[in-house]
């Protein structure tokens, strides 16, 4: 049988979910509770969903799903194909949250990955996929500030309150004793910046200011 560039990919994107910690299966014989994460290869969705390519399991609940594309492939308006997938989990399987919120575009080179949890949730590179153990902490992590009803939730109130993206929109109120007024500035800027999900800045201060205390502090 004649490989295509998407098998290739599917190739390199098993061996990283298996160097990730995913037990990598076949939808067919799928048993989500052989592992704590499992990713289950072109997995059916629900009429009019189509197939997720990988269908991640966390806990013996689904948390997200992995469009895989051949090398060379662009990967920049993909998310929104796999943001389809993940609203087409059918109902009567167990889910962490509807919509699954993490989800991932993906060559087996390039990754993209968007963690609906955000308050502006937004495609990124990242290098790897994430292990089974980092969702299941972020998992518990929103439970703390929004209550997840019995084991499963269906719609629980919990956009952007939870990841780092949300936490940094909600810092506490800086205690500026002991700061001198340039250094106020500057955290009260870098605060202002990472809360417009803006998480890259240069901070210029003159010398003498406090610049290497401030690096620390941050």
């Amino acid at each position: 049988m004649t490989r295509t560039p998407e098998d290739e990919a599917r190739d390199q994107i098993d061996a990283m979910l298996d160097a990730a910690g995913w037990a990598v299966q076949d939808a067919a014989r799928a048993n989500i509770h052989a592992a704590r994460g499992v990713a289950l290869r072109n997995f059916a969705l629900k009429s009019g969903h189509g197939f997720a390519d990988y269908l991640l399991y966390v806990d013996g609940g689904a948390a997200g799903v992995i469009e895989a594309k051949k090398q060379g492939a662009t990967l920049t308006g993909v998310e929104i194909q796999s943001a389809k997938y993940s609203e087409g989990l059918p109902l009567h399987l167990p889910a962490r949250i509807r919509p699954l919120p993490f989800c991932y575009e993906s060559t087996g080179v390039e990754t993209q990955f968007t963690n609906g949890l955000d308050p502006e949730p937004r495609s990124r590179s990242v290098s790897w996929f994430h292990r089974p153990e980092t969702f299941a902490d972020w998992f518990d992590d929103l439970a703390q500030v929004a209550p997840i009803r019995g084991q499963w939730s269906e719609s629980p109130d919990y956009k952007g309150n939870s990841t780092f993206r949300g936490k940094v929109r909600h810092l506490p109120s800086l205690d500026t004793g002991g700061l001198w007024s340039a250094q106020v500035k500057a955290i009260q800027n870098l605060e202002r910046s990472l809360a417009d999900d803006r998480p890259r800045a240069l901070i210029q201060m003159a010398t003498g200011s406090g610049k290497i205390s401030r690096c620390c502090n941050f």
